[in-house]
Formats: C-alpha cells, sequence, structure tokens
C-alpha cells in the first residue's frame, strides 16, 4: 500500500489543527446540559460490569484522532461501498468494547436527540474513563461534528504497531505537532488495560529475528511472561499492562525504569535516550505526569480534518443509511 495519501492526511491535519470549527468547554450548556454527566453515568456502570471495558473505550481517542482528527471515523461499521477502521492492521482483534459507546449514545439520544456527537463521546469517555481509575479529570473541549466516511487503509498506515520503537513513534507524533514529552505522557494510558499475548510473542522469541528474547526485559519478568505467554498459547491470551492494571497511575513509568513494560512501544521510551528523561521525570513524579498527560490529551482532541460532518444518530452508521432509497 502506498503511503502517499497517509501523508497527504497528515498535513491536512497540521494546517487544519488551527483553522477548524472552534471547540470549546461547556460546549452542550444549553442545548444538553447534562451531557457530560450522563456520559460519566455510563461509564461508571461500564467500569462496574468490566473494569477492562473502560480503559478499551479510553484508547478509542488515540485511534480516532490520530486518522482524520477526531470525527468517531473509528466507530463506523464496514458497508458494501465503504470499509471502516475496525479491522485496520493495529485495530483488529484488539479494539474492543464499542457496545459501552452505543449505550452513552443511546442515553444521550434519550435525552437530547440529535444533539450530541459521537466524535465528543469519544473525547469525554476517554476523560471520564481516567477519572474513574484514580486518575486526573479535566473540562474537555467539545464542538465535533461526527464523520461521514472512514478509511481502513489510512488508519493501517497510520496506526503504530506493538513493534514500534521511539524514533518511529516520536516521528509520528511530530507530523501532528505533538512533542516527545507529549508522545511519553499519552503512553502512559497503558496504565490501566491488558494487552494480547500476540503483541509480545516476538518480544519473547525473536527479538529483532534474533531468536532470542529482548535484552531489554527484566529477567524475573521475562519468567512471568514466559508462562503467561508460552510458545503454543493462545495468542488471545492477555496481560496487564502496568503492576497496577486497574488504577491510573504512574506505575507504568516505575515498570519501564525497572524493564517491566509489557510491550515493545513501550519499553523502547526508556531505552531511547531522547524519551528516557521523561519516563525517568514521570516515574518520580506523578503530579508531573498528570499534568502532562492532560496537556497532551487536549492537543490530542484539537486534530480535525475539516471535512463535512453531522451528527450521527447512531455512532455505527451515517445518518443517510437510515433513510430508506
Amino acid at each position: 500500500m502506498s503511503l502517499l495519501p497517509s501523508l497527504v492526511v497528515l498535513l491536512l491535519l497540521m494546517v487544519t489543527m488551527a483553522t477548524a470549527g472552534p471547540l470549546c468547554p461547556g460546549f452542550y450548556s444549553q442545548t444538553c446540559p447534562h451531557a457530560e454527566a450522563i456520559v460519566r453515568d455510563v461509564m461508571r456502570k461500564a467500569m462496574a460490569r468490566e473494569p477492562r471495558s473502560i480503559a478499551s473505550v479510553m484508547r478509542f481517542q488515540f485511534h480516532d484522532c490520530f486518522v482524520n482528527g477526531c470525527d468517531a471515523s473509528l466507530l463506523l461499521d464496514d458497508t458494501p461501498s465503504m470499509l471502516g477502521e475496525k479491522l485496520a492492521l493495529s485495530n483488529i482483534n484488539s479494539l474492543r468494547s464499542f457496545e459501552v459507546v452505543d449505550e452513552v449514545k443511546e442515553a444521550l439520544e434519550k435525552a437530547c436527540p440529535g444533539v450530541v456527537s459521537c466524535a465528543d463521546i469519544i473525547i469525554m469517555a476517554a476523560r471520564d474513563a481516567v477519572a474513574l481509575t484514580g486518575g486526573p479529570d479535566w473540562e474537555v473541549r467539545l464542538g465535533r461534528k461526527d464523520s461521514l466516511t472512514a478509511s481502513q487503509e489510512e488508519s493501517s498506515n497510520i496506526m503504530p504497531s506493538p513493534r514500534t520503537n521511539a524514533t518511529s513513534l516520536i516521528d509520528l507524533f511530530r507530523k501532528y505537532n505533538l512533542s516527545v514529552k507529549d508522545l511519553v505522557a499519552l503512553s502512559g494510558s497503558h496504565s490501566i488495560g491488558k494487552a494480547r499475548c500476540f503483541s509480545i510473542m516476538f518480544r519473547l522469541y525473536n527479538q529483532s529475528g534474533s531468536g532470542k528474547p529482548d535484552p531489554a526485559i527484566e529477567p524475573g519478568f521475562r519468567e512471568k511472561l514466559d508462562k503467561l505467554c508460552p510458545l503454543n498459547v493462545d495468542q488471545n491470551v492477555t496481560g496487564d499492562l502496568d503492576a497496577t492494571a486497574q488504577l491510573f497511575d504512574n506505575q507504568y513509568f516505575k515498570d519501564l525504569v525497572a524493564g517491566r513494560g509489557f510491550l515493545n512501544s513501550d519499553q523502547t521510551l526508556f531505552t531511547f535516550p531522547q524519551t528516557r528523561k521523561y519516563v525517568k521525570l514521570f516515574s518520580d513524579d506523578e503530579n508531573e505526569y498528570f499534568k502532562a498527560f492532560v496537556e497532551g490529551m487536549l492537543k490530542l482532541g484539537e486534530l480535525q480534518s475539516g471535512q463535512p460532518g453531522e451528527i450521527r444518530t447512531n455512532c455505527r452508521k451515517v445518518n443517510s443509511q437510515d433513510v430508506d432509497v
């Protein structure tokens, strides 16, 4: 697949960050005054039902905003004429809990039909996932529209894999005007949740084609991972992304310093000099991490494509699919 389309989109995003429709706090204060409370209530219930689900929903902001901006294109199901992003290379068998967004949308449609966008739901739900698990809370800027289409090819070309190293991540984030500090802080979203054995088999048994494990893995942790993910394992088996996987804190960074990062794309943040200083900073100072994380999430949320949009009534499909032809 050609990388040209993704490069065009990246340039477009950088241009339109400053020119797309304005986002602001309290956008729904008049049209749907209880919108944010409704989202948090549904997220709280989802967490009680399955703690992992809200960590999964939090990841939607990253996977949505990096592909054509924060427009909920990620949520669109495939159609006969469009391949959506859910089955893109970095999303298939990885992203989950789309039903939680469906529940949020259903509740909002009952309270304020046709008012709150699915794109804004992703932003609010990501914030709530962090706050509900012990992390920082912040005021989100809202007012996004939902896309009219999605692109599996763009998503596959843009989104990084678990094998990605720090150099590639820095280059990717820079294209979105996100700094090295933003990269490290936002990677801390792996403070909560789980990942599949599939994502680390190469680290355990064939790092860089060596036929050996990644030497950056602390030996005791590697033994634990070997038991969790032996060569004959069902690669959908999951492991915790850090030692406190249901609590949003700075343990993720402490684990990286100790060589106990689960994913290669995480551990490389400590082995690479340009990112290591921020890993150390955040491992020592949780408040500094929380501050940087919020700043990164706000900047990420500003990415917009400038393309026409709508307020979907169902996050899985554009409104025109509900019209009889």
